[in-house]
């Protein structure tokens, strides 16, 4: 088993959950590096770059390495779907790094913004996430009022409430747990969602779904504040343990599923 080397630290928590499930695939298939390549049709030179977090992987890439190594070819590329929002929102902030990379200059990260506009850009990004969260709050409130098949009438009969809150502050929305159950399946408010894709690094009002969710599950997310922090992720792992799915700390529609169910149903 190859010695891996240690990720870039400004490697974005989306493209670093992808890297190391295809180094734990690549662990568990005994292939080297040469005959990963064959396998696959891509260069040993690829590879290296896209295991060591230099290079994001195309789809065609991860399907033919999941197909190699036996993996669910659905749920990896669910995962590349991810890490390639989270690679290309890298691409538009650092144009100037993308274009050294690609004459092959050394690969350097400008780690922070420099030292006379780094108050303002903080204070930009901060509000710019506040207005995304307060953004997608409301349209959720809107399709709820609009929902007019009597499943509200429904949650008023269900089983007791759980209240929990963020931190509030004048730039953090504030998330509930007003747990129902409707047609077999519990909902805390904030998302009817069954099949996003979730994973560490990410934030909005389905991150806060699933963390009601865990609780309600007596699994503690730490905080309900609509943040994929580490306490969340090893929440999630939790359960995927507990329902027998593959623990790798993403939630995605099995582990909707084990979350949405009643505690102690089965698993499939």
């Amino acid at each position: 088993m190859p010695r891996w080397k240690e990720l870039p630290a400004e490697l974005d928590p989306r493209v670093r959950q992808l890297v190391m499930r295809l180094r734990r695939l690549k662990d568990r298939s005994g292939l080297s590096m040469r005959q990963l390549a064959v396998k696959t049709g891509y260069s040993e030179k690829s590879w290296e770059r896209y295991l060591n977090g230099r290079s994001l992987p195309p789809g065609e890439a991860v399907e033919a390495m999941a197909r190699t190594c036996g993996d669910d070819t659905t749920r990896l590329l669910a995962l590349h779907e991810v890490a390639t929002e989270a690679w290309s929102t890298r691409r538009a902030d650092s144009p100037a790094q993308e274009k050294q990379e690609a004459h092959g200059t050394p690969e350097t990260l400008e780690l922070g913004p420099r030292p006379q506009d780094g108050p303002l850009r903080t204070t930009l990004v901060a509000g710019a996430v506040a207005l995304v969260l307060i953004a997608s709050a409301s349209a959720l409130a809107v399709v709820r009022l609009q929902d007019g098949d009597g499943s509200a009438t429904a949650s008023h009969r269900a089983s007791p409430t759980i209240t929990a809150s963020a931190s509030v502050s004048a730039s953090v929305i504030t998330y509930t747990c007003r747990m129902e159950r409707i047609g077999g399946r519990w909902y805390s408010g904030n998302s009817r969602t069954q099949d996003v894709i979730l994973a560490a690094g990410q934030a909005g009002p389905e991150v806060a779904e699933a963390q009601c969710l865990l609780r309600r599950a007596g699994i503690p997310p730490g905080e309900i504040d609509g943040i994929f922090g580490p306490l969340t992720q090893r929440a999630v792992e939790r359960i995927q343990r507990r329902d027998e799915l593959v623990v790798d700390g993403i939630i995605g529609p099995h582990t909707w599923g084990a979350l949405r169910r009643d505690a102690g149903a089965t698993a499939r």
